[in-house]
């Protein structure tokens, strides 16, 4: 959706970036949650976060159509809340409570940055 809206010369570059933040974001959270002692699969974490970012891809669509800052932001605000929300939630059912904190903060610049794009 965001190579949508590049130059034509640039669309794989836009894809490829993209595709390495998620991934790469989504590895970064994994192993620190399993380094904290989380008891989740690297893979099955990384699947989890990838659903997750689905109401930034939502917010990425509407951005096509709407190019006014004013609506964007506050669409992109809850996007970023509710993914990070659910992904606290799958966080915790992993048996990070004394760790949270430590989980959370990596989790909160994975969605910023994919937000911010």
């Amino acid at each position: 959706l965001l190579g949508i809206s590049a130059q034509k010369d640039q669309e794989i570059s836009v894809f490829t970036g993209v595709f390495i933040i998620v991934w790469f974001g989504s590895a970064v959270v994994t192993i620190n949650a399993k380094l904290l002692g989380g008891t989740v699969s690297f893979f099955q974490s990384v699947c989890v976060l990838g659903y997750y970012i689905f109401p930034l891809v939502i917010v990425a669509f509407i951005a096509i159509f709407v190019k006014k800052v004013i609506i964007r932001l506050p669409l992109v605000v809850f996007a970023f809340l509710w993914s990070s929300w659910a992904s606290i939630n799958f966080l915790s059912s992993s048996h990070l409570s004394n760790r949270r904190a430590l989980a959370v903060y990596p989790l909160f610049l994975f969605y910023f940055a994919i937000g911010w794009m």
